[in-house]
């Protein structure tokens, strides 16, 4: 496959806040690739760098082949960006802002189907100023999209969304992936980067620590699973860092967190400890291995820190 981003050594600063360091990346055609990472990492600092809207102290980026500094235009007319915060003109319907934006460019898409797919059919008429959080998210994704870019930028998509609204921008980037569209996005959903994304960059302190598939980074990891407890008058880790499989042992807001090999070795012994303590064990849960534990094996800290 063809490579269609390139990101080489980008940095940016604000005073003395290091936003972008060292960053370096690359993207194939038709691939979806997640930036992961909590809000300040950086992320939509270097999309909008990527983009061509903002200048960085230093790096270099191609996009579709032309060079992002030197002239981004011929590249910013074949992609389509969704940004974090988009200013509207509140006095315009739906259908008015999507034609205003769809004039801007050369070539646009089915308008009518576009805001079907984005359920903005029915508001269509709906002044902007009129629309709830998530209905003006839909329409910054819209006018994304109203050009039929090749590649699609989507800065934190889903935020102020609800479940239902979240699961259909899903399955609308689905829709992208099956047209063999590139789509870049950030987030910091863990659960929106497995279920979507190829390949993820999991940003830090305005750094790539990690870069891989979901699966490939989660096997990294020298556990397979996690286990979660309360115990009764007890917040010390010490009595369960040295039980058989136990790789590591956190207390998180009172709940023990042990990152295990082997489950059953490992409740078993939580089990023994807690009775030797005096400690009833309370709301146990198991679950395998997330990005979010790959976050805080590279981070040290949690995603929503």
């Amino acid at each position: 496959m063809n490579t269609v981003l390139e990101v080489h050594q980008l940095a940016k600063r604000y005073g003395d806040v290091v936003a972008v360091s060292d960053v370096s990346f690359s993207v194939l055609e038709g691939e979806s690739f997640g930036i992961l990472g909590p809000n300040g990492a950086g992320k939509t600092t270097t999309l909008e760098i990527i983009e061509g809207l903002r200048r960085p102290d230093a790096g270099r980026v191609t996009l579709l082949g032309h060079d992002m500094l030197r002239d981004p235009r011929p590249a910013q007319a074949r992609i389509g960006v969704q940004l974090q915060a988009a200013a509207l003109f509140e006095n315009l319907t739906v259908r008015e802002t999507i034609e205003l934006f769809a004039a801007l460019y050369p070539r646009s898409g089915d308008l009518g189907q576009l805001m079907d797919r984005l359920a903005l059919g029915e508001k269509e008429s709906a002044r902007v100023k009129n629309l709830s959080g998530g209905q003006r998210q839909r329409l910054s994704v819209t006018i994304a999209l109203v050009n039929d870019p090749d590649v699609v930028f989507l800065d934190e998509p889903t935020t102020g969304l609800d479940p239902q609204a979240r699961r259909d921008l899903w399955d609308l980037v689905r829709e992208m992936q099956r047209d063999r569209k590139t789509v870049i996005l950030t987030t910091h959903y863990m659960e929106e980067a497995e279920q979507l994304c190829d390949r993820v960059a999991i940003m830090d302190r305005g750094r790539i620590v990690a870069l891989d598939t979901p699966r490939a980074l989660i096997q990294r990891l020298d556990f397979e699973n996690t286990i979660e407890f309360n115990l009764e008058g007890v917040t010390d880790p010490t009595p369960f860092r040295s039980l058989p499989a136990v790789r590591d042992v956190r207390v998180v807001n009172g709940t023990f967190v042990l990152s295990c090999s082997d489950v059953s070795s490992a409740v078993g012994g939580v089990m023994e400890a807690a009775g030797r303590l005096g400690a009833p064990v309370r709301n146990m849960q198991v679950r395998t291995a997330t990005l979010e534990d790959v976050f805080i094996a590279f981070t040290g800290r949690r995603l929503r820190d």
